[in-house]
C-alpha cells in the first residue's frame, strides 16, 4: 500500500514541494517539475527528460550535473501536459538547444511532440526522442512501438553527460539515439501498486507467481509464470536481454538490476551474484553496473534487467561523474555555481478582464457550462469504477484523470462565465485547462477535442442550432481521431465516439430537437462503449497486454459515454 499522503489528487504536488525543499542545492521548482538549481552555461544544450511521477529516483531526481538539465513531473502514471513541458523547457534552455526524452507512451509522445512544436514555432530548436528499451511490449519487427522503463536511465545518463561536454544538439541526440538503439530491458512483477488513497493494489499476482514483462505504470506482466528461484530468475533475465542486444566489438555493457519499489536490496544483490556470473560466463565485460531502485512503480515488488552495450563513446559518458539528488558517480569538478533566478511572474497568463459575445452565444455558453458542471458530477461518480476498467490492462489512472481534467475545465468555464464570454471562449479555457491540469493520452485528447468544439462554435454566431453543435461536436472528434491516430476497432474512445456523433446527426436530421436527438445518441455511445469489450486493443499501454484485456470495455469509451449521458440529461 502507499500509506502517507494528504490528498490523493495533489499528492504529485505534495511530493515536488517536499522534494524541491529537501534538495534546493540541485533544484528549483518551477510549473510543471523542477530544473537545476545552478545557472547554466550560455549556449549549453539542455536535456529534459520527464513522465509520470510514481517512479522516484526518475525523473526529477536525477536532475544535476553530468545527468539532466530538468524533468518534466506529471501525475502518478500520467503524461505530464503539453503546458508542462513546455515550460520546464523554458525555464532550464541555455540558447543551445532543447533535447526532450521520455518513455514511448501515447501521452507523452502526444504532449511532448506539441511542447516541441511550440517551442520550434518560437524559434527555440527542440527535439523529442522516445525510449524504447523494453522488450516485451513489442514484437522486435515493430521495436519503434516498445516502451520505455528503466532502459530509460541509460539513456538519460548519457545523454546528459554529452550535453554536458559541450556537445551540440545534433550531437547529444545521435549519442542517445545510439544509447537507445542499444539498450534493452526485460523484468519481472511479483505483486502490484497501489494509488494514493486507493485500497486495493492495480493488479494482483496469484501466490507462487510471476508477471513476466511487466510495464512501470502498475500494467501487469504479459503472462503469468511459476515464481523461480532466484538464480533461475537471474537466468531468465539474462537470457531474454542478451538473445537481443546489438553485437558490438568486446562485448562490454552497462549493466542495471532495478527494483521496482517494494523489492528489498538484499533481494536483489542475490540476484546479482547469479547476473554477474552468468553475463561474465557470457563472455561480457561488465562497466560500472548498478543495482538498486532508479526506475520504481511506486510499491511495486518485482525487478527488471537493462543492458546497454557499449562503444567507446557510450562508455566515456555512462561513466562520466554525476551528481543529482538520487545518483552520484565519480566527482564533478565545476565548483560552486551561480543560482539560478526564476521569473515565477513569466509563466502566470491569465486575463481576468470582461469578454464580450453575441446573445446566442452567451446563451450557448450557458448551457455549455452547466454541461460541463453535468460531466464533472459523473466522472466523480465514475472515477473508482474508470480506475479499475483501466486496470485491467493498463495503469489504472483513467478515473482519476477525468476526474483531474474535468475539475479543471469547470473552474476555466466558470471564470469565462463569470467575464461575459461566449461559447468560443468559454470552450477554449476549458479544453486548454484540462489538456494543461490533467496530461495523459485522454487529457490532451479531450482537451484539444473540447478546444475545437469551441472554435467551431465561436463568440459572434447570431445563432447557435442543434446542428451547429452537431457540427461543433463532430470536428472536436475529429480532432481526436487525427491526433490519437485511431481508427474504429482499435479499442479506443473513438470506437463510442462516432456511433455517437453519426446517431446524433441522424436524429437531427429526422427533425428531433436537440435534447432527444442526445438522448438517443447516448443510448448508442453507451451500447458501443459496452461492445468494445470482446476487442482487441491495439494503442496505449494495453496493446501489449491485448489478452488480459478482452472481456472488459475501454475505459476511454466508457467515460466518454458517461460524459454524453451527463451532457443529455444537462441539456433538458
Amino acid at each position: 500500500m502507499t500509506h502517507l499522503w494528504n490528498d490523493p489528487a495533489t499528492f504529485m504536488e505534495d511530493m515536488l514541494a517536499g522534494f524541491t525543499t529537501l534538495y534546493s542545492k540541485y533544484v528549483t521548482l518551477v510549473p510543471g517539475g523542477v530544473v537545476r538549481a545552478a545557472e547554466p552555461t550560455e549556449g549549453k544544450v539542455v536535456v529534459i527528460v520527464g513522465g509520470g511521477s510514481g517512479h522516484y529516483p526518475a525523473f526529477c531526481g536525477v536532475v544535476g550535473e553530468g545527468f539532466a538539465d530538468g524533468a518534466v513531473v506529471g501525475n502518478i502514471f500520467t503524461s505530464p501536459s503539453t503546458d508542462d513541458a513546455y515550460n520546464v523547457a523554458k525555464a532550464a534552455s541555455a540558447g543551445g538547444g532543447i533535447l526532450y526524452i521520455t518513455g514511448n507512451y501515447a501521452g507523452d509522445v502526444l504532449n511532448f511532440n506539441k511542447a516541441t512544436d511550440r517551442l520550434n514555432a518560437e524559434g527555440e530548436r527542440c527535439i523529442a526522442l522516445y525510449v524504447t528499451d523494453d522488450l516485451a511490449s513489442a514484437p522486435k519487427e515493430t521495436v519503434e512501438k516498445r516502451r520505455g522503463i528503466a532502459g530509460d536511465f541509460t539513456v538519460f545518463k548519457v545523454a546528459g553527460a554529452a550535453a554536458d561536454a559541450g556537445y551540440s544538439l545534433d550531437e547529444v541526440l545521435k549519442v542517445a539515439s545510439r544509447a537507445n538503439d542499444y539498450t534493452r530491458t526485460l523484468g519481472v512483477g511479483l505483486s502490484g501498486c497501489t494509488l494514493p488513497g486507493a485500497h486495493k493494489p492495480l493488479f494482483t499476482v496469484p501466490d507462487g507467481k510471476m508477471g513476466l514483462g511487466l510495464g512501470i505504470h502498475g500494467e501487469p506482466g504479459i503472462k503469468d509464470m511459476d515464481l523461480p528461484s532466484a538464480e533461475e530468475l537471474a537466468r531468465t533475465l539474462v537470457d531474454g536481454v542478451v538473445e537481443e542486444l546489438p553485437e558490438i566489438e568486446g562485448k562490454r555493457v552497462a549493466v542495471i538490476l532495478n527494483g521496482l519499489g517494494a523489492t528489498k536490496y538484499e533481494e536483489l544483490f542475490v540476484m546479482w551474484k547469479t547476473v554477474s556470473a552468468y553475463l561474465e560466463e557470457l563472455g561480457y565485460t561488465l562497466v560500472d553496473p548498478e543495482a538498486g531502485e532508479l526506475v520504481t512503480s511506486l510499491d511495486m515488488a518485482g525487478c527488471s534487467l537493462t543492458l546497454m552495450a557499449l562503444d567507446e563513446e557510450l562508455e566515456h559518458f555512462w561513466r562520466a561523474p554525476a551528481d543529482t539528488p538520487a545518483f552520484k558517480k565519480g566527482s564533478v569538478s565545476s565548483g560552486p555555481a551561480k543560482r539560478r533566478e526564476i521569473d515565477l511572474s513569466a509563466f502566470a497568463t491569465e486575463d481576468t478582464g470582461p469578454l464580450s459575445a453575441s446573445e446566442a452565444s452567451r446563451r450557448a455558453a450557458v448551457r455549455a457550462y452547466a454541461a460541463l458542471n453535468a460531466m464533472r458530477d459523473a466522472m466523480l461518480n465514475a472515477e473508482a469504477e474508470l480506475g479499475r476498467i483501466d486496470a485491467v490492462a493498463g495503469d489504472g489512472d483513467h478515473g482519476r484523470g477525468m476526474v483531474k481534467g474535468i475539475m479543471a475545465a469547470s473552474t476555466a468555464a466558470k471564470s469565462i462565465d463569470e467575464r461575459g464570454g461566449g461559447a468560443g471562449a468559454l470552450l477554449k479555457a476549458a479544453g486548454d485547462a484540462w489538456a494543461s491540469k490533467a496530461g495523459g493520452t485522454s487529457g490532451v485528447l479531450w482537451g484539444n477535442a473540447i478546444a475545437a468544439v469551441g472554435a467551431s462554435l465561436g463568440d459572434e454566431a447570431e445563432a447557435v442550432s442543434a446542428h451547429d453543435v452537431a457540427e461543433a461536436v463532430r470536428a472536436g472528434i475529429e480532432t481526436i481521431r487525427s491526433m490519437g491516430k485511431a481508427e474504429l476497432g482499435d479499442k479506443t474512445m473513438l470506437d463510442a465516439m462516432v456511433p455517437f456523433i453519426d446517431a446524433l446527426t441522424a436524429a437531427l436530421g429526422a427533425g428531433d430537437g436537440l435534447a432527444d436527438a442526445w438522448d438517443r445518441a447516448s443510448v448508442i455511445a453507451t451500447q458501443a462503449a459496452l461492445d468494445t469489450a470482446p476487442l482487441r486493443p491495439k494503442l496505449g499501454r494495453a496493446r501489449p497486454l491485448a489478452d488480459k484485456s478482452v472481456g472488459t470495455p475501454d475505459a476511454g469509451a466508457t467515460s466518454f459515454a458517461l460524459a454524453m449521458t451527463a451532457i443529455g440529461e444537462a441539456l433538458r
